[in-house]
């Protein structure tokens, strides 16, 4: 669908309806139909209860609008992500992580001296209150990254409760940067716990990738040099995975929102949300499938599995809900892939290159083509978090740390938006009708 002339005000009721027969009585009801700037136009059904007694069956809502935002586009057939209006590809090739951060709360690429001072400003926050690594401490060292994460930020509005008014401006403003800043500290915290290691702190000389991963592989027994193309993949990575629409975490974070709670306990919801396999924890799933299939000569073993509708196996990093044509962010990551395997020189680990294999196969075989079923970014993104040597579970956590910027631009969007209410789904109920209740001593 061509682009259409982009709006600055809001959606606006062009004059087109929807119309509505029931059936039964034969009367006709109309609903506005309102246009976006690009993309499907969007049926009206807000007075459709009031005026029909009826609702709407939408389960996973699928068909339903839940917003109006203008953060990030996606149309799934082309293969079409933007931010802010521009394409996916072009950011990830030309920008680095803060300006993806920067145009994504403020709607614009930054100039030179926006850019300046918003990385000063998030930098400056990234230092964790001193409290919160005794809070650790809380957990079993063998705890799941995810399971600290949500504790930990969750717990940041009893740390920083200076900046939980969400009816001030500055307060969001400070929440937003504190949650950026802090993000990758709290996430390479956590896996320090897990491994045993101290904690080691940011610092302001680094950039945000080169920070996170000197957080994540420094010692106090020696220094540790940040390899910059591994610098620049994780940059990838983070810009990405920034944002996404509505997918499950970013509602769940807006639902959360919408009941006035504080910004920590929403990207606190957000976290759970991601964790799931089918979202988030992805990544982590193709990594599990590779060591489940184990070696290349059982591949056509799988891929045969995979082509059974009676077998429940499904190639995982593989296909997308969404995109119906190949990933747009699946074509940088396989590019991203090769350069960092070039880089660390890695030739013979077998998951890799059973990974390598897969992607070959899939790519190749008129299955797969015909079906669309494309290697996602789930599917690059693992393979390169393992060969950076990145354990499997701190995968969605790095998924975390890159869209924290997208649940914070949503819910702020959220915030100032004048029609939002608190989230309240209906539901069709199938349950018992009106029943009697027979005291204890009576039922048999």
């Amino acid at each position: 669908m061509a682009d259409k002339k982009a709006k600055d005000d809001t959606t606006q009721n062009m004059g087109k309806s929807f119309t509505l027969t029931d059936n039964q009585s034969g009367k006709q009801y109309n609903l506005p139909v309102i246009e976006g700037s690009t993309g499907p136009d969007v049926i009206d059904v807000r007075r459709l209860y009031a005026d029909t007694d009826h609702f709407t069956y939408d389960p996973g809502f699928t068909s339903t609008g839940s917003c109006e935002s203008k953060v990030t586009f996606i149309d799934g057939d082309k293969g079409i992500l933007r931010y802010r209006g521009f394409d996916i590809n072009d950011l990830a090739e030309h920008s680095d992580f803060m300006g993806i951060c920067y145009l994504l709360l403020y709607g614009e690429l930054p100039n030179k001296d926006q850019k300046k001072k918003f990385v000063h400003d998030v930098t400056y926050h990234t230092l964790l209150q001193e409290q919160i690594s005794v809070f650790y401490q809380g957990f079993r060292r063998d705890s799941h990254p995810m399971a600290i994460m949500c504790g930990v930020v969750g717990a940041l509005s009893a740390f920083y409760h200076d900046s939980t008014d969400i009816n001030n401006p500055r307060h969001r403003m400070i929440a937003s940067y504190r949650l950026i800043a802090k993000m990758p500290t709290i996430a390479a915290y956590a896996y320090k716990y897990s491994i045993g290691q101290p904690f080691v702190y940011p610092r302001n000389d680094l950039k945000y990738s080169e920070n996170f991963l000197h957080m994540m592989y420094a010692t106090p027994c020696e220094d540790y040099k940040v390899n910059p193309v591994l610098a620049r993949a994780m940059d990838r990575i983070l810009i990405l995975h920034a944002d996404h629409e509505q997918n499950a975490s970013t509602s769940t974070v807006r639902l959360a929102g919408s009941s006035g709670a504080n910004p920590f306990a929403c990207i606190a919801a957000g976290i759970a949300s991601l964790w799931g396999p089918a979202h988030g924890g992805a990544n982590e799933a193709v990594l599990n499938m590779l060591e489940e299939i184990g070696s290349k000569d059982r591949i056509p073993e799988f891929i045969k599995r995979a082509k059974d509708k009676d077998d429940p196996f499904r190639l995982m990093g593989f296909g997308h809900r969404v995109y119906k044509n190949y990933d747009p962010r699946a074509k940088v990551m396989e590019h991203t892939c090769h350069e960092v395997l070039d880089e660390l020189g890695v030739k013979d680990e077998p998951l890799l290159e059973l990974a390598m294999e897969l992607e070959r196969i899939a790519l190749e075989d008129e299955y797969f083509v015909a079906k669309k079923l494309y290697p996602n970014v789930d599917f690059y993104s693992g393979i390169i978090f393992r060969a950076m040597g990145i354990p499997t579970s701190m995968f969605t956590v790095l998924f975390a740390v890159a869209r924290t910027v997208g649940w914070v631009a949503q819910w702020n969007e959220m915030i100032e938006d004048p029609s939002q209410k608190i989230g309240r789904p209906r539901q069709l109920y199938t349950g018992h009708t009106k029943r009697k209740y027979v005291p204890l001593h009576a039922r048999v």
